[in-house]
């Protein structure tokens, strides 16, 4: 999996940084999902190899407008380029209203099938390849953050071993990656188990909505391979940060230490910092927790 930011900015964009928007690119297919969409995400996605066509989720924090400002445009801008591919959208009560309204006063459509789930806490999503939880965040409107576990992959054949054994190449592999057993031609029966090494563990990213500090975080990102949190504003301002629903430098640091994550991307910062206090900032989280990233926008970070 591989993220990539296309908006990082708090609040307001500002020539450096965009309003929250993060892609996520699938390993297992040419696909993406989509997380917040604020205004000008459209054209920060122009920028990139990102397909709009094959981004087929996209999940809504908050109904904050620097989160969902871009999503009508990017909707309808989906629709005019002729896409096909389903899309579903995730989100708290109140997008379907939203989406539903911009829509219908701008006279505006979807040419391609499209799905609102308003969530709440708890598991959002499964398939056969993928989980996604949503917990409540500490915001003054409904905000989610949302935990993705990859799940176990089947571990690989062990080929030498199958060999040793005189056990011949064939459609039967299949079955016995299955771990299901299989009669061989010379009345052998074997049992696929026997063959097939250790699961390959899979991956998990927690992707915070805006927050102060709240214990579901704890939950959300207990052991986390990659967490993205947002840092509103350096350590000094943490009251200020904190009043309005968001968290500091070293909040952000906190949570991730105290998850047991193994590393942490902070975003959403202010639009006060230019690139020259972003050293400052990331050295507050590092100071707590080395493992720290600091996201710009088109930034790639790979689990």
């Amino acid at each position: 999996m591989q993220l990539q930011f296309l908006g990082t900015g708090a609040g307001m964009p500002s020539r450096e940084r965009n309003v929250t928007s993060i892609a996520l690119n699938l390993s297992e297919r040419p696909v993406s999902w989509l997380f917040d969409c604020g205004e000008g995400t459209q054209h920060q996605i122009l920028r990139t190899a990102i397909k709009p066509g094959r981004i087929e989720k996209i999940f809504i924090t908050h109904l904050h407008g620097d989160h969902i400002f871009g999503l009508p445009g990017f909707l309808t801008s989906r629709s005019m380029s002729d896409s096909k591919g389903p899309l579903t959208l995730y989100g708290p009560p109140g997008i379907r209203h939203f989406v539903e309204t911009t829509l219908s006063l701008s006279g505006s459509w979807v040419s391609f099938p499209m799905e609102i789930v308003e969530v709440g806490a708890g598991t959002v999503c499964e398939d056969h390849s993928h989980r996604v939880i949503a917990a409540p965040m500490n915001h003054p409107v409904e905000c989610y953050g949302y935990r993705i576990e990859q799940k176990d992959k089947p571990g690989a054949l062990d080929a030498d071993r199958l060999t040793a054994d005189g056990v011949p190449r064939g459609p039967w592999f299949y079955d016995l990656k299955q771990g299901r057993q299989v009669t061989l031609a010379d009345g052998r029966i074997i049992n696929g188990w026997d063959y097939v090494q250790p699961a390959i563990k899979g991956k998990t990213l927690t992707i915070f909505g805006d927050t102060s500090p709240t214990d579901a975080g704890l939950m959300l990102a207990k052991e986390a391979d990659l967490m993205v949190h947002e840092a509103t504003l350096e350590a000094a301002m943490e009251q200020k940060a904190n009043s309005r629903g968001h968290s500091s430098t070293v909040q952000a640091a906190r949570v991730a230490q105290q998850a047991g994550a193994r590393r942490l991307i902070i975003t959403h910062l202010s639009s006060r910092y230019q690139r020259e206090a972003c050293p400052r900032l990331l050295a507050e989280c590092r100071a707590i927790f080395p493992a720290t990233e600091m996201a710009h926008d088109f930034s790639l970070f790979n689990l």
